[in-house]
């Protein structure tokens, strides 16, 4: 077909007989996938795929090549792991001859970032139409008048049929996932896992803000009717998504956004939500996106005569998702950007049932959670992780920041100190006991302390400290049975309440280890504090 941007593929040295599909709407690329045999529809519009063996994030498998830009730029360990020049030179080479045989690509222009000054330009090249689908969902889309003078500043191959060879290209296996920033070039493939492709624009954006005084977050945002914005940190499955897609607040986004001078902005246009044990009553804004067409559902069980969906059969994937257009959700923002915030919440899922439900943080204690960034790993988000597991994902994000941690929250905490911002560690885990003895979290009671945090009500109650982590804890708030404010009481066992908290604590500590020469003398009385 005939491109619609003078910067055609030939131009990056791509030499291919495939037919070139270039930035096709959602119809399109729809019926391409149908045509192609990626997918069906169900019975109310969306279109539901199936990722196969990759029903997430293949972690182990993400390489950064090392070489002079990176070598003292990047936090080099086990998230960010090196590939060599070599490797890469050959994994490209051998990129190059894959496309070069494809009968059909599909090439989506985009722009990640929705503030024009921070934006970065995206090239996304697709063997599957659905996967075009999903980036051109989940990325910022340029008007027409945009598309046809862009040029990408980074380019990002995707295909799902490579098979990486560990020893020509330095790979783990058979999948590989390859960041160079020095040619602005992402190479993934053999995986059908869509995500991959949204985490690593989220990681260029990661590796280029802060130099520019920006602060990029793994979170979502939203404004209240006061022009009030409410920016929630958190990993997979604690509660973005669903927490910020709130009827009576103005969504910017649900998963990565920028803070700069003037405004939180949305890195996407789009949302991808988990859908498991999604139900209309819990996430009625959630659910009606499945009734869409343009929704894209990942992994999610459908009847194949009725073309009615399952969303509590985890067969498939207990990390069934759905990608739609942010604008699906009724209370959108139309510029995908709001004000500087005024309230910042750190979700985190406690699989030990040790965390109130939600406690105020100083500009201290928000540094030092932000850098120890402890939850419980929701079964299914990663690949070979079947039980919540507690852990620490620095900046609630590790695996999607290439720079070291303190870069970020050193960022985080300038910022909440300029814009006086309030902080809340907010508990959506377990309480009761630990995962396998006690419950999780009642939604409604998350909704009822947040929605009194962010209209500032919560700051008139009466606070104690927390023994264990030295943060102030609401004693009773209207509307909330008071016990479960207060963990301890909600277990059966005190004495075995305060033994599982000090081996919480003892692992925070362990944690912190790390960044203590990283960080000031204030933040380090705060990790004290917590010990």
């Amino acid at each position: 077909m005939q491109a619609t941007s003078s910067f055609i593929l030939a131009d990056q040295g791509i030499s291919t007989r495939a037919a070139i599909y270039w930035n096709l709407g959602t119809a399109p690329l729809v019926e391409a996938a149908l045509a192609n045999g990626e997918g069906h529809l169900a019975k109310d519009g969306p279109l539901v795929v199936k990722t196969g063996a990759h029903t997430g994030r293949s972690a182990k498998d993400k390489f950064i090549v090392r070489d002079a830009e990176t070598e003292n730029t990047v936090w080099w360990g086990n998230t960010n792991v090196p590939m060599t020049p070599d490797h890469f030179a050959a994994l490209k080479a051998d990129f190059f001859a894959a496309l070069a045989e494809k009968d059909k690509l599909y090439v989506a222009d985009l722009f990640g970032g929705s503030q024009p000054e921070y934006r970065v330009n995206v090239r996304v090249i697709n063997e599957l139409a659905w996967h075009n689908l999903f980036i051109r969902t989940l990325l910022v889309r340029p008007a027409a008048e945009e598309l046809a003078g862009f040029t990408p500043d980074y380019t990002i191959i995707d295909l799902p049929s490579f098979r990486a060879d560990p020893a020509r290209h330095g790979s783990r296996g058979e999948t590989v996932i390859a960041v160079n920033f020095t040619e602005r070039l992402i190479l993934i493939g053999g995986t059908k896992y869509a995500g991959e492709m949204k985490k690593s624009v989220f990681g260029i954006l990661n590796y280029l803000l802060p130099a520019q005084g920006v602060m990029p977050m793994h979170c979502s945002a939203n404004i209240g009717p006061d022009g009030d914005t409410a920016v929630f940190f958190g990993l997979s499955g604690t509660g973005k998504t669903t927490l910020s897609a709130d009827a009576s607040r103005t969504l910017i986004g649900d998963d990565e956004h920028g803070w700069s001078d003037t405004a939180v902005f949305n890195f996407e246009g789009g949302c991808y939500a988990k859908m498991i044990n999604l139900s209309p009553e819990a996430e009625p804004e959630i659910f009606a996106t499945t009734k869409r067409f343009g929704t894209v559902l990942e992994n999610v069980v459908m009847d194949p005569v009725t073309r009615a969906l399952d969303f509590d059969d985890n067969s498939l994937a207990e990390n069934s998702r759905g990608s739609y257009p942010i604008d699906f959700i009724p209370n959108a923002s139309a510029d995908n950007l709001g004000p500087v915030p005024r309230n910042i919440i750190f979700l985190t899922a406690d699989a030990y049932g040790v965390l109130p439900p939600i406690a105020r943080l100083t500009p201290e204690q928000a540094m030092y959670h932000f850098l120890s960034g402890y939850t419980a790993r929701v079964a299914g988000t990663e690949i070979g992780v079947t039980e919540p597991t507690a852990t620490f994902s620095t900046c609630f994000g590790a695996p999607f920041m290439p720079r070291h941690p303190s870069v970020y929250g050193n960022l985080l905490k300038e910022r909440i100190a300029k814009g006086g911002v309030t902080c809340w560690l907010v508990n959506t885990g377990w309480t009761g006991g630990k995962h396998g003895v006690g419950s999780r979290m009642p939604i409604r009671i998350t909704r009822a302390l947040l929605n009194a945090a962010l209209d500032g009500s919560l700051n008139a109650v009466a606070f104690r400290t927390d023994p264990n982590f030295g943060f102030e804890v609401p004693v009773a708030v209207p509307g909330v049975d008071s016990k479960i404010l207060d963990p301890r009481q909600t277990w059966a066992d005190g004495a075995a309440y305060d033994d599982t908290a000090a081996k919480l604590v003892k692992q925070f500590v362990d944690n912190f280890a790390q960044f203590e020469s990283h960080v000031d003398a204030s933040v380090r009385e705060a990790a004290l504090t917590a010990a």
